[in-house]
C-alpha cells in the first residue's frame, strides 16, 4: 500500500491509501478520488516528506498500511481525515438531517413550489428537492429566497 498526500482545488488536502502508485493514476484519471470535505473530484497530489524510518530503534516497527476489506470491494480510497475535518463533516451531516425533517421533500418540482411559497399561491413550509441551474438562476432573478444543502460527503469518503 501507498500513502499519498492529496489536495483538491479548494486547497483541502487529505490522505489516502492506494494499492499501488498505477492504482492512483488509474482513480484519478476517472475521477474516482473525491476530497472528503467539499467532493470535488479533481485532485492532485501535494508535496509530502518521505517517511525514512531512524537508523536502530525504528528498523521494522512502521505501522502497516490499512489492508482494504473484502467485504467492500468498491471501496476504493480510504481516506486519513484530520480530526477538525471530520467534526466540521459530523456537524455537515446533523445541519442537512435537522433541515430535510423539517421540511417536505418536492423532487424536480422545487422551483414550482418555491414560486407558489414566495408568491403566497401556497401555505409556507419548509421544502428540498432539486433545481436545474438555470431554475436556480431565474428563482434568484425573482428574488425567490433559497439555499442549496450542505453537501456530505458519504461515509466511504
Amino acid at each position: 500500500m501507498i500513502r499519498y498526500a492529496l489536495r483538491c482545488r479548494k486547497d483541502h488536502e487529505f490522505e489516502a491509501w492506494f494499492r499501488s502508485s498505477t492504482d492512483y493514476d488509474k482513480q484519478a484519471a476517472d475521477s474516482g478520488v473525491p476530497c472528503p470535505i467539499c467532493g470535488d473530484h479533481r485532485i492532485v497530489k501535494a508535496p509530502m516528506a518521505p517517511s525514512i524510518g531512524r537508523a536502530g530503534k525504528d528498523k521494522g516497527e512502521r505501522t502497516p498500511a490499512p489492508a482494504a476489506s473484502p467485504a467492500a470491494p468498491e471501496e476504493k480510497v480510504q481516506l486519513a481525515a484530520d480530526p477538525r475535518q471530520q467534526a466540521l463533516i459530523q456537524a455537515m451531516r446533523e445541519l442537512r438531517k435537522k433541515i430535510v425533517e423539517g421540511a417536505d421533500y418536492v423532487g424536480d418540482k422545487f422551483a414550482e413550489e418555491a414560486r407558489k411559497i414566495h408568491y403566497r399561491e401556497t401555505e409556507p413550509r419548509g421544502i428540498y428537492g432539486e433545481a436545474t441551474p438555470e431554475e436556480a438562476e431565474k428563482l434568484a432573478e425573482e428574488g425567490v429566497e433559497f439555499a442549496p444543502l450542505p453537501p456530505v460527503p458519504d461515509d466511504r469518503n
